[in-house]
């Protein structure tokens, strides 16, 4: 079984490089990275925490 995560960029990124986010996820936990730098830091939640955090509605 593999264990390398499967990134995806979120629908709310262009393709002009701004706002890049990708998100992966694997059994307890969602990782995030800026997709402008794929081997730079990442963010890593447990579901809880990812579930709390996108279940948030943001208004401008």
């Amino acid at each position: 079984m593999s264990t390398e995560l499967v990134w995806r960029k979120s629908s709310y990124s262009d393709d002009e490089g701004v706002a890049c986010v990708e998100v992966a996820t694997a059994p307890l936990t969602v990782h995030v990275r800026d997709s402008k730098r794929p081997n730079g830091p990442r963010i890593t939640f447990g579901t809880p925490a990812w579930a709390a955090f996108v279940s948030r509605t943001v208004t401008n």
